[in-house]
């Protein structure tokens, strides 16, 4: 398989994703009666997901059939003015900016599905089949989101998101026919790997947001320097596997990649607001506790669920390590459950156990 760079236009369409996925963090930092409640957690997913789904739309277009041609361009450029017109619109009062929402995802599905149709004419074969699968059957969940317009209330959302559920599950319905025109593994673990690096840049911004919250105590500058070290240590187990440890010959329908890194997503934005509620100790000690763990172990989980599909054989770690690690992480939970310690207790934790994350699976 010819070998794919990703393009200059694919970074700048990254970073305008930036704001997005801020927004859709931010979220997490609305503090009620000593918690995150429970329609602010829904929020979050309800604006995460779409954010992801379409931004993954158009990556895994390029991947397979992108040429950075004008033509490609355009689209893209055309899609970057919709991106923007939905990062605008985000915001935990739904009903207020519901129709421009609407409006800058389904012209980003709808741009990219009309892209499969005019690729369907000029591919031959199984990537033919491939195009003409995805050009008709995306709108499908673009017509059942469409459909909420003539709806209120809770409806209205049920609908949108039904559209949405439909169109992620489209690619999983047609797997066996998307296996014969796979992706570029290489390409397509560079494109997740620089999200990636945008969910740790929010990371940074509340460990900056620390330093500023407490006019640079000792206290402070304690807390963000075991974060940066934690930070720097999912950026060294995540990159060093991505670069060093997994076979980007491999062709796969890269739904593993896709899907799994949903839950690498998620879980670095909520590690990102955890490091910041975690010092501003506005939450109560339970709720932080659960809620800084949790993301943890999910990221956990996730990396090594999809790095384990595609990592050489003599890089794979043992089962006993991995159950190992789980386990440390269970007895550290355990532990700050029954004795109630410090922020920087659960903080210094988390770091030591990244760390060894990181040494054992690199």
């Amino acid at each position: 398989m010819l070998e794919k760079k990703v393009t200059w236009l694919e970074l700048f369409y990254d970073l305008l994703f930036v704001a997005a996925v801020s927004k859709a963090t931010h979220v997490l930092l609305h503090v009620e009666h000593g918690g995150i409640s429970l329609e602010q957690l829904g929020k979050f997913l309800l604006i995460f997901i779409p954010i992801w789904w379409a931004w993954v739309g158009q990556s895994v277009y390029n991947n397979r059939f992108g040429k950075d041609s004008t033509k490609d361009r355009i689209f893209m450029i055309v899609q970057l003015f919709f991106v923007l017109i939905m990062t605008a619109s985000l915001n935990i009062d739904f009903d207020s900016n519901y129709i421009p929402f609407l409006i800058g995802y389904i012209g980003l599905r709808a741009l990219m599905v009309i892209q499969y149709m005019i690729t369907t004419t000029q591919e031959k074969h199984h990537r033919q089949e491939t195009a003409r699968f995805f050009g008709t059957y995306f709108w499908v969940g673009i017509v059942i989101s469409c459909c909420s317009l003539f709806f209120d209330s809770w409806i209205r959302y049920l609908i949108l998101y039904a559209g949405i559920a439909v169109d992620i599950i489209v690619p999983l319905i047609g797997r066996k026919n998307l296996v014969k025109t796979p992706i570029h593994t290489a390409h397509l673990l560079e494109r997740f790997a620089l999200f990636t690096l945008i969910l740790l840049g929010e990371s940074v911004i509340s460990m900056l947001s620390v330093l500023q919250s407490d006019q640079f105590t000792p206290s402070s500058i304690l807390f963000a320097a075991m974060a940066f070290v934690l930070i720097i240590a999912i950026w060294w187990q995540y990159f060093e596997n991505v670069e060093k440890h997994v076979d980007k010959e491999k062709q796969t329908a890269g739904q593993t990649i896709m899907y799994g890194h949903l839950f690498i997503y998620f879980s670095l934005s909520m590690i990102a607001a955890a490091i910041q509620l975690l010092f501003l100790e506005q939450l109560s000690y339970l709720f932080i506790l659960s809620f800084t763990f949790a993301s943890v172990l999910i990221y956990f989980l996730a990396v090594m669920i999809v790095f384990h599909r595609y990592r050489y054989h003599n890089f794979k770690p043992r089962f006993q390590v991995m159950i190992g690690l789980a386990l440390t992480l269970g007895i550290l939970f355990a532990f700050d459950w029954l004795v109630m310690v410090s922020p920087h207790v659960v903080l210094a934790e988390l770091m030591v156990f990244f760390i060894v994350f990181a040494k054992v699976t690199t």
